[in-house]
């Protein structure tokens, strides 16, 4: 991926039939209710506090991404550098308003994501996405497959988080999908 510069803006807006023109972009303090109210609007998606979503879109804002339709925020990525592994993006949520739902956005703002960090010559560079899902999320696993052949990488899964051991019984297994590696 290319150029050189910190914006987040993606370099063309794309154009929705539906959703009307879409602008991505790094998050700021002020979109953390919006995407509380964004989240809480699209289950499945587990709720985080208030708080928890000011703090994605400050502390994290690096390694998230907004984007705005028509002014109002559509979807949001979350995620950070994981410690231990500093070439590893973990995507810890993807959300996407209905109006703007298959169209594409998440895998735009996926790969716009990564195209910002690696704008930001960041060493060591970005070569694995690793991210969760549930074995029903047919709509994750199709976006993350889809992302793997875009990025010309494979994907693995394994269960990482168990039902009974890691969620009381209460929230089915989340697989472990990683990406990688590709070249940014």
């Amino acid at each position: 991926m290319h150029a050189t510069t910190e914006s987040t803006e993606a370099s063309e807006p794309t154009h929705s039939q539906h959703a009307g023109k879409v602008r991505l972009r790094k998050p700021t303090a002020d979109d953390g209710f919006a995407l509380n109210q964004l989240v809480a609007a699209s289950p499945p998606l587990d709720p985080n506090s208030v708080y928890c979503n000011l703090l994605q879109c400050s502390h994290f804002s690096d390694t998230a991404i907004a984007a705005d339709i028509d002014g109002e925020l559509a979807g949001f990525v979350s995620g950070y550098i994981r410690p231990d592994q500093p070439t590893t993006l973990f995507v810890w949520q993807v959300v996407i308003a209905e109006r703007a739902r298959g169209q594409g956005l998440a895998k735009q703002m996926l790969l716009q994501l990564l195209r910002n960090l690696d704008q930001r010559n960041r060493e060591p560079k970005v070569t694995f996405i690793e991210t969760t899902i549930t074995p029903d999320n047919q709509a994750s696993w199709n976006l993350f497959r889809s992302l793997a052949r875009d990025l010309n990488a494979s994907l693995e899964s394994q269960v990482f988080f168990t039902r009974d051991r890691h969620f009381g019984g209460r929230h089915d297994d989340e697989h472990l999908l990683q990406i990688g590696p590709f070249k940014t």
